[in-house]
């Protein structure tokens, strides 16, 4: 016996309104439908829920039996429907991916996006771009929903993320600069150059695109302080300073007049995908899995 969840959202309304004519302005039917309704409902159930009477109806001890349970599928029925909706809403929404310089690395993004609209068709990815002094690249104000970002990440136990990229870290110099004509520098010849330096508001990623770690006490001399690769090239083609780089995002600023260098001594730099710990709303964890997918896929090659 298969009971429709009309006939019982139709018998909880006569329950309470017990008054046909009431319910069915409540359900927006004709009384007739609903009185052809119920007694279906009660040949199916063999036993009648109601008791007709001249003022209204009243219910019988079948009725009353099964008003509770009637109630409980309805309501599981209703939040089955609301996740359902909700579900279908995420499909829909829109995700912001952050990041302070493009990805590159080999197509890596249209890669990613690739994979994660052939699942989430209905879902709209956009990107934002964030300044240099804010090294989350959004996520920390909630402006991104997930952003490529070099670590280390300032508060780090707020994050997940995903490493995408290790590379070695460059030089990129003016190319009059003496240090230029060398194919390849040790970390010891640049702490006495000026370096160009990201806002203090960077936290710990500007130390690491400094090196502190490296030079052993020695202080920083900054002869600069840039927000994004525009103001870095300016400022090295003026020969403010010298700057430290992944070896991917090299192409940003050897547009004529800087040259980049391999620097031994220095370690790796991580680009990751990240996003907010706490955030399990599942496009958000349908990106990340899109892009480790991608990432073990290029490494598997």
């Amino acid at each position: 016996m298969d009971v429709h969840g009309r006939d019982l959202r139709y018998f909880v309304a006569v329950a309470d309104e017990l008054h046909f004519t009431r319910a069915a302005a409540r359900l927006y039917v004709s009384q007739p439908a609903l009185s052809k309704q119920i007694r279906a409902l009660e040949r199916q159930l063999g036993a009648p829920l109601f008791l007709r009477e001249p003022g209204g109806v009243r219910l019988t001890g079948a009725g009353e039996a099964l008003l509770p349970h009637a109630r409980r599928l309805l309501d599981v029925w209703d939040a089955a429907a609301a996740a359902v909706e909700e579900a279908r809403a995420a499909q829909r929404a829109t995700v912001v991916i952050g990041m302070s310089t493009g990805p590159g690395r080999g197509g890596l993004l249209p890669a990613v996006r690739s994979r994660f609209t052939a699942e989430h068709p209905g879902a709209e990815l956009r990107l934002r771009q964030v300044g240099w002094e804010d090294g989350t690249a959004g996520l920390a104000d909630g402006g991104s929903d997930l952003a490529f970002v070099w670590l280390p990440l300032r508060d780090p136990a707020r994050y997940a993320w995903l490493v995408v990229a290790e590379e070695p870290r460059l030089v990129a110099l003016p190319e009059g600069h003496p240090l230029a004509a060398r194919e390849r520098l040790a970390c010891a010849d640049l702490w006495d150059e000026p370096f160009l330096a990201l806002p203090e508001a960077a936290g710990g990623l500007r130390d690491f695109w400094l090196a502190t770690e490296e030079r052993a006490g020695r202080p920083v001399r900054v002869g600069a302080v840039v927000s994004g690769p525009d103001e870095t090239y300016e400022a090295l083609v003026d020969g403010r300073g010298v700057v430290l780089l992944a070896e991917g995002n090299a192409p940003l600023l050897t547009r004529g007049g800087v040259v980049t260098r391999p620097v031994t001594g220095l370690s790796p730099c991580r680009l990751a995908l990240a996003w907010r710990a706490d955030d399990t709303r599942p496009l958000v964890r349908a990106y990340a899995r899109a892009c480790r997918l991608v990432t073990e896929a290029r490494r598997g090659g």
